[in-house]
């Protein structure tokens, strides 16, 4: 069986744990937070989360391991088979991650956790996100999906970045990222409406409290 290691707050987990979900696939849940000792180490050579556990050992990097699930599972497929669609499906899923989720990251301590973030570093990410946004725009069809008709992994990465983009987007500049794109709003609503979202976002609620308390304590 399938072992998916990390914690239900991670966005990234969460986008392995949907796919999985959505394609039906039965799997293991394996607790494993990030860190820099040889524990960690032993299932993820850079200390992050997620990974994959397979009967070969173990896959790593968000990117890597939904491109895994893709070729050797069973299940609505999640990548057009069509090369050209295809690779603008992946496009769209980096476009995502280093000009919205990324610069959005740099702020995640002080938007969720309280804990002040340089000005320089709030600045640098407003307009990276503002860019960034301003790409995915022009990129996304939004059709009813990001990428067109079906449901892909691109939907994943703009669910589970996207939001919490808008969020810092709020919390810290006071802007609305999706004003000038309520087909991108109408999608968030619809994506978190699926009935698998909805048990993942349970997942993550549930999981919440112990990570706030882990955190105080690494203050």
């Amino acid at each position: 069986m399938l072992k998916l290691y990390g914690f239900s707050v991670s966005n990234y987990y969460n986008m392995v744990k949907l796919a999985l979900l959505e394609k039906g696939l039965s799997f293991e849940e394996v607790p494993f937070f990030s860190g820099q000792t040889p524990h960690v180490f032993a299932v993820s050579p850079r200390g992050k989360v997620p990974a994959l556990g397979v009967k070969q050992g173990f896959i790593n990097e968000t990117s890597v391991i939904l491109e895994y699930i893709e070729q050797t599972q069973e299940g609505p497929s999640l990548l057009p088979a069509e090369p050209f669609q295809r690779a603008q499906v992946l496009a769209l899923c980096r476009e995502i991650e280093l000009y919205i989720e990324l610069p959005a990251r740099a702020c995640y301590a002080e938007a969720f956790m309280g804990m002040p973030v340089p000005e320089a570093i709030k600045e640098k990410s407003r307009s990276e996100l503002l860019l960034g946004v301003g790409a995915l725009g022009r990129h996304g069809k939004f059709a009813p999906y990001v990428a067109g008709e079906s449901f892909t992994i691109a939907d994943l990465y703009f669910m589970y970045s996207v939001n919490l983009a808008c969020a810092v987007g709020e919390k810290l500049f006071g802007l609305d990222l999706l004003a000038e794109m309520p087909a991108a709003k109408a999608l968030l609503d619809m994506l978190h409406a699926m009935p698998n979202a909805q048990k993942v976002a349970e997942d993550r609620e549930a999981a919440m409290p112990a990570f706030r308390a882990m955190i105080a304590a690494k203050k």
